[in-house]
C-alpha cells in the first residue's frame, strides 16, 4: 500500500511501514513544514493514504470538502512512536482491504470508519 505519513506522526512510523514493504512518503523526512492543504492535495493527487494525528484533516474533508484517497487518524491517549506503530499494525492486520477512500479513526481499543 501507499502511505503518506504526516509530520506529526513521525519518522518511526514511516520506517516501520517501509520495513513492512509499503511505499511511504514521510513529510517529516522529505517535506518538513508543508501545510495541511499541500499535504492533503499531495495525498489525493498522488494516490496516498494519509496517516496523521492531526484532527484538522477531518475538518478539511467534511467541512471544506477536500477529496482524499483515505485518511487514518490516530487518536491515541499515549502517542509515543511505539504505540502509533502498534495501532497501525493492528489496523492493517484487520482492515487493510477497507482503507482506500475511507476516513478511519483509530484508538487503542477501537477502529471506526466515519461516514462517507
Amino acid at each position: 500500500m501507499r502511505f503518506l505519513v504526516d509530520e506529526c506522526t513521525g519518522p518511526v512510523v514511516a520506517r516501520w511501514l517501509r520495513e513492512q514493504k509499503h511505499e511511504v512518503f514521510s513529510v517529516y523526512e522529505e517535506a518538513r513544514g508543508i501545510d495541511d492543504d499541500e499535504i492533503i492535495q499531495k495525498a489525493f493527487t498522488e494516490n496516498w493514504i494519509l496517516i496523521t494525528n492531526d484532527k484538522d484533516f477531518g475538518e478539511k474533508i467534511y467541512r471544506e470538502r477536500y477529496s482524499h484517497r483515505g485518511v487514518i487518524l490516530l487518536r491515541l491517549t499515549d502517542d509515543r512512536a511505539g504505540q502509533k506503530v502498534e495501532a497501525i499494525r493492528r489496523l492493517l492486520q484487520g482492515y487493510a482491504s477497507q482503507l482506500v477512500d475511507r476516513y478511519v479513526v483509530v484508538t487503542e481499543t477501537r477502529v471506526r470508519f466515519a461516514r462517507k
